[in-house]
């Protein structure tokens, strides 16, 4: 009995480490196929930056694209070759705005981290704080093509925090956000001023401004008192050397909201005004003019009879949603035509997505804008280097350019296309699995109906 029972454990122990060296065999190999370079062959180049390249060669090695050219490039010995004859390769697509991992389902509040109801200023908040990488919507985003994005707040606050930007791949959160508190929204819209309401005696709330008045106000008030607060922590600074009493104590208790303003105020990162109305832009812009700050435009939907002023102050603009219906003073080409004509008065523009149901349908917005006047080379543009420049990541994003992070996507026609296929997906040279929860249900309950007698 003890014989068999030395036999069987030897057996166990000897299965043991097959196994496990089976396991770091194959851990192993995984590793050198992720690390072995990566080329892509046969295909239509849009480089972006440098023209179109038909049946070029685009080289991925370590994360990073090395190489990209005509057919006769190098590829290096051991590379994975992929065919893309008859293929679009291009870079990743950018989305200036989006809410993905703040929101799940939106109509459960409890998977719903969009709006801080409790005060109107609040840039002390940080999304990366409550992004959520799991998010089951970033793998149906990816699927189209669209490997980087802003995440920022809801806007029903005037300063509802801090954005961050993030890569649609990575091991953990950490891995995906790339900039944190990149960006502070600035809300100056009816949005914001409807929430002063009706307080509990029918009387009006006095804690939400309710008029372009109070809301001007109210954020003149937030960034004047910031100034002061810096200004008295220097004073006490230099007049004893230190921010400590004798007792070890801050001489002044740390306010997060106030200092959560000062790298905006000193223009170290930009502020994004969020306006769709001319008239609503041009109050915040005078209050950013007033305050030095560095500004993006987001919307400006309604604002095309001071087109000429907005290209006047040479600020870049996030457009959309593209899709708005016009006001029954503007023409019925009106929001569609608004790139176009931004476009035409020599002024950056960037495309976003903004509401989670409409993430992976960036690049469509796009091609509507070309149908309504925008060059075709403009609005690829708009989701790819104007977007890397905007967010200060040109160097790394944008564009198919050697050196640059290896987000890159094969696709079987024109990007900007919505008969278009995405057929593979490249993040940092990482290989992204084509599949998602919708796509999952399509092969579930899509695919041969059952033959007669219940087998299929």
């Amino acid at each position: 009995m003890q014989r068999k029972l030395l036999v069987m454990l030897t057996a166990l122990v000897f299965a043991s480490c097959v196994t496990g060296q089976t396991r770091q065999k194959t851990r192993m190999a995984t590793a050198q196929t992720e690390a072995a370079p990566i080329a892509i062959r046969g295909g239509k180049l849009l480089t972006i930056t440098h023209g179109v390249i038909e049946n070029g060669v685009v080289v991925m090695e370590g994360g990073k694209i090395t190489a990209v050219g005509g057919a006769g490039t190098a590829i290096p010995r051991g590379a994975t070759v992929i065919d893309a004859t008859g293929m679009t390769v291009y870079p990743g697509l950018i989305d200036s705005e989006t809410n993905l991992g703040l929101v799940e389902v939106e109509a459960d509040q409890m998977s719903n981290d969009l709006v801080e109801p409790s005060d109107e200023i609040m840039p002390q908040m940080h999304v990366a704080d409550a992004f959520h990488s799991e998010t089951q919507r970033i793998p149906v985003v990816r699927v189209n093509g669209i490997t980087n994005a802003i995440v920022a707040p809801g806007t029903e606050d005037s300063l509802p925090g801090q954005d961050i930007f993030i890569q649609l791949d990575g091991k953990d959160r950490d891995q995906m956000i790339l900039q944190r508190d990149n960006a502070m929204p600035l809300n100056f819209s009816a949005e914001q001023r409807r929430r002063g309401g009706r307080g509990e005696g029918g009387g009006i709330s006095g804690r939400f401004p309710s008029t372009r008045m109070g809301l001007a106000s109210q954020l003149r008030q937030a960034f004047l008192d910031a100034q002061d607060y810096e200004s008295r922590q220097q004073n006490r600074k230099s007049d004893s050397g230190s921010s400590k009493n004798a007792s070890g104590a801050d001489h002044q208790k740390r306010d997060l909201k106030l200092e959560a303003l000062l790298p905006y105020l000193h223009g170290q990162k930009p502020v994004v005004i969020g306006a769709r109305d001319g008239y609503d832009l041009e109050n915040a812009m005078r209050l950013a003019r007033e305050f030095n700050l560095k500004v993006i435009l987001n919307h400006v939907t309604h604002s095309q009879q001071i087109l000429d002023e907005i290209a006047s102050w040479k600020v870049p603009v996030i457009v959309g949603p593209i899709y708005d219906f016009p006001r029954q003073d503007e023409r019925y080409d009106a929001v569609y035509s608004l790139p176009a004509e931004l476009y035409k008065r020599g002024v950056k523009i960037a495309f976003a997505s903004y509401h989670v149901e409409m993430n992976r349908n960036l690049p469509y917005a796009a091609g509507y804008s070309v149908a309504f006047g925008l060059p075709y080379e403009e609005a690829l543009k708009a989701v790819t280097i104007n977007p890397a420049e905007i967010w200060g990541v040109a160097d790394k994003l944008g564009s198919l350019d050697v050196g640059k992070t290896a987000n890159v996507v094969i696709a079987n026609g024109d990007p900007l296309d919505v008969k278009t296929d995405v057929k593979q997906v490249f993040i940092a040279g990482r290989n992204i699995p084509m599949e998602n929860r919708q796509t999952r249900l399509r092969d579930e309950y899509g695919g041969v109906p059952p033959a007669p007698g219940g087998s299929r």
